[in-house]
């Protein structure tokens, strides 16, 4: 198991609140996503663009990582075990290009969100599956979510279906409204600047 928990600065990120539930936060209604039909896409500025059936997906190596998650709206939850697919993996195999610096995140049912490449391709990000040895509950991004325990929670986006690879930043759809472009819980980087450069709308 890999531990990916800080062990050079306090846990417990400013402004947070350490709970032991975990919330369950998202806009809309939760999709129903039929494992027959999901897909898994790595496209845009890579040279060897894929796609994956559930199937071809579950068939690939797989990690468990222990973490704290940190929710944009002051939660912290300790200790969490995630396991699924590790995303340095998936990046790797798609050989992204020496111009690719960000990554649009696609999620059912039309949801984005953005991050730098360097943030997306580190040790201890998943495409998670299960959490506490257990299949994520739809509620909770299930049947799988991007796991990114270094920044906010929302980054880690339920129901993913791809990773668009940008030589730009695009914001996705918290940040097209008033979220961070990045989202360090450590600077509580919680929101962004209310200017057309970070609130342009970004790719569809």
């Amino acid at each position: 198991m890999r531990d990916v928990r800080p062990t050079d600065r306090d846990r417990l990120p400013p402004g947070q609140v350490q709970t032991r539930k975990w919330p369950v936060l998202h806009s809309g209604s939760v999709p129903s996503v039929d494992p027959a039909t999901w897909r898994f896409r790595v496209w845009g500025a890579v040279e060897s663009p894929y796609e994956l059936t559930w199937d071809e997906f579950g068939r690939l190596p797989r990690e468990e990582v222990l973490c704290d998650i940190h929710c944009v709206t002051q939660w912290s939850r300790y200790d969490n075990v995630f396991s699924g697919v590790p995303v340095h993996a998936l990046l790797a195999r798609a050989r992204p290009t020496a111009a690719a610096r960000f990554v649009l995140v696609h999620a059912e049912p039309d949801f984005t969100t953005n991050l730098p490449l360097a943030d997306l391709d580190r040790e201890g990000n998943l495409l998670a599956t299960h959490h506490q040895g257990e299949a994520l509950a739809a509620e909770h991004g299930g049947p799988v979510r991007l796991l990114v325990p270094a920044l906010y929670f929302w980054k880690s986006a339920k129901w993913v279906t791809g990773f668009e690879l940008l030589e730009e930043d695009w914001p996705g759809f918290w940040e097209q409204n008033g979220y961070h472009m990045r989202g360090d819980p450590w600077a509580e980087e919680r929101f962004g600047r209310p200017d057309p450069v970070r609130m342009r709308r970004g790719k569809r």
